[in-house]
This record gives C-alpha cells, structure tokens and sequence, in this order.
C-alpha cells in the first residue's frame, strides 16, 4: 500500500464528508476517491480535497486503486456496500448500524469469512472519553462483577426525518430498536468477553404524525432489555420521535463493587462510585477526577483537534484506530463478530416486539463462520 492508505468515501456530501478531514490530517492515509449521488455538489467538493468524484459506488471500487472505504451512506445500504468492498479485498469501516436484517448480517459475515480485508464497524461511542475511561475502570475490576447496565438513544428525528428521507423508513418506519448500537456498543465494552443472547421488547404507543398525518411506525419510546451470557441484564431505551429537552446519550453501570451514572444535562456531571476509593461515605465522585489514573493513553495523548472532532472525539478516535487494524499495529476492537453482538439485539427485539414482546434468543455469529 505504500505509506498512505488509500480511501474512498461513500456518502460524502452527508455523513461521509464529517469524516473526510481526519482522514486528510492523518499521516498514513489520504482520500484517493469519493462517491455521492449529487454530481453537480460532488465535483466541487472533491476538487478541494483532490480527491476523484464518482457518483457510482460500484464503479468506484472498481476504478479508484482503493485501500480502503468508509461508509457514510444511509443505513440501509451499509451491509450490501461492505460485502462489495469485502469482496474485493478492500477494508471497510462502515457507519452503524452494520445491517437492517438478520440474512444481510449472514452475508456480512461470509463476505468477512471468504475476504482477505478487514471490516470495522465504526461506533464512536465507544471512543468517547467518558466511556473509554469506564471501561479502562471496569478492566482494572474496580466495579467488581458487573451485572446491570441502560443505554439511552433519546433523538428527535421527527424534523430530520423529512430532510434525510431514508430515516423515515429504516429509523422511525419500522417498531423494535432500530437504531441502539450507539447504547449497546459501549455498555458491551464494559462487559469484556460477554453478549447478549437473548432479548424481549416493549412499546409506549404511538402519539405522534408525520407532516403527512401518518403515525410512526416505531412507537415514541422502545425498551429493550437484554440477558446476557454471564447473567447480565441491559435495558436499551431508544425514542426518536418524542418532543422534549435534548439529553441524547445516557448510561449507567452497576457492579458488586460500583456503580456509574452519566449525566442527563449540561449542568449534571458524570458520577462515578467505587467502594475500593470510597472513604466510607458512600457518595457519588466526579468521574473526572479519575482521568490524571486510569485516562486511556489514546486521550491522554490526543490534540486539540482531536478532542473536538464529533460525537465527543469518537469520529477522530474510531478512524484512527481503524487506520492502525488497516497497517496491523493493533487489534480490531470492532470487527464484524462484534458489529453482529452489538446490531443483531436490536434486530431481533423487531420480531419480539410483533409477538407482543416475547423474550426471543439472539443468534451468534461466531456459530456462522466458515
């Protein structure tokens, strides 16, 4: 490959394009190409990056001498674009979540099996500080054993469901979680060597319209909840249609030894209690005031630039990393058994929550592999 790795970007005048900045700050990597639907914006805009424009995905993986892509597209095309790009060899780090059916994570994970590239699935949240350092605190066992955890996804799309369309159908147009990877995937991280194996869920109803009068097929709020196989329960809750104060991103961790709550607004902090630095008191401590110990090194070194990038430092975080699997300096934290343990619950809790909310088991990939 050379001392740069080549990428191309799908989805660049969207999601993609977010992305494209810490590629080109990156000293092993450049974008070599880009893809979008809207040639006339397209052109432009790869002309600043001195990237090559496509407008055919296809075409691109064929022509662009690609390393390898990042998938900015709609979620919806995310499984069968990766397959294209496995099958060519070429790595990929797609957007969440990694597919919008059980069968599309089947061929996910042949096309991963038969390819000699690498897949990433890129969930930054589990590269923002706060969850890097519960994880770092969870390693060292100052939670103990570790039995309990919620995420939240708490967005309302209603007025960008009507700008990225595709939302509408794959976000909000079908009932279930569809979209949780963003509370699971962290909260799996704080449970090394553990999956989800099976999960029921349960809808508040429907008490919002589309500008069109139509009802939302997910309903406003869906609670997931999850066993794990060493016993764990998690409880996902996502609601992308309710109006109310912003509070997008919400956990909390119970252990034997600890427990973790983040914070729900601006002026609430992340708390953190853990019997083994307790004085006796049992009272909550400032989650930052264990950053000068246990902070990963990939924080405690970052730039500024770093640290400002989206969804928390996570969008320069994961694309790092991503880039270090690519030149085999590390290991992929987010390969394609992991994307499957993360995504499939959700998938899965779609069915339960058709049959009333019957508690139905998740599949694991790994038993896929050939």
């Amino acid at each position: 490959m050379g001392n740069a790795i080549k990428i191309g970007i799908a989805g660049f005048l969207g999601r993609g394009g977010s992305l494209a900045a810490a590629v080109e700050g990156h000293p092993h990597a450049r974008v070599q190409a880009v893809c979008d639907i809207d040639g006339e914006r397209l052109v432009s805009a790869a002309a600043a990056i001195g990237a090559d424009p496509y407008m055919d995905y296809d075409r691109m993986l064929g022509e662009a001498d690609l390393d390898a892509v990042i998938l900015g597209t709609p979620m919806q095309l995310h499984a069968s674009q990766a397959v294209k790009a496995l099958d060519r060899n070429i790595h990929v780090l797609s957007e969440v979540v990694a597919a919008v059916s059980v069968e599309e994570c089947r061929e996910l994970v042949a096309a991963q099996a038969r390819s000699a590239a690498t897949y990433m699935l890129s969930e930054n949240y589990c590269y923002t500080k706060s969850n890097m350092l519960i994880e770092a605190l969870v390693v060292q066992g100052l939670f103990g054993t570790v039995y309990y955890a919620e995420g939240e996804y708490l967005h309302d799309l209603k007025d960008l469901n009507e700008i990225t369309r595709w939302r509408r159908r794959w976000q909000t147009g079908v009932d279930g979680i569809t979209y949780g990877t963003h509370s699971l995937g962290p909260i799996l991280r704080w449970m090394p060597g553990d999956r989800v194996v099976s999960v029921c869920c349960q809808g508040s109803g429907h008490h919002y319209r589309d500008p069109r009068g139509e009802h939302y097929e997910n309903q406003d709020t869906c609670v997931m909840l999850a066993k794990t196989r060493q016993g764990a329960l998690i409880k996902i809750r996502v609601d992308m249609v309710s109006t109310r104060p912003h509070a997008m991103h919400n956990f909390q961790l119970q252990g034997t030894e600890g427990a973790y709550e983040s914070a729900r607004v601006d002026s609430e902090v992340n708390r953190v209690w853990l019997s083994a630095l307790d004085d006796g008191n049992r009272e909550w401590m400032d989650l930052r005031k264990l950053e000068g110990k246990f902070l990963p090194d990939v924080w405690r070194q970052a730039s500024s630039e770093a640290v400002k990038s989206g969804h928390g430092g996570g969008d320069h975080f994961v694309l790092e990393d991503f880039i270090a699997v690519v030149r085999g300096e590390r290991s992929n934290r987010l390969d394609v058994h992991t994307a499957m343990d993360i995504t499939l619950p959700g998938l899965v809790s779609q069915e339960s929550i058709s049959q009333g909310g019957t508690w139905l088991e998740v599949p694991d990939s790994r038993t896929w592999w050939s």
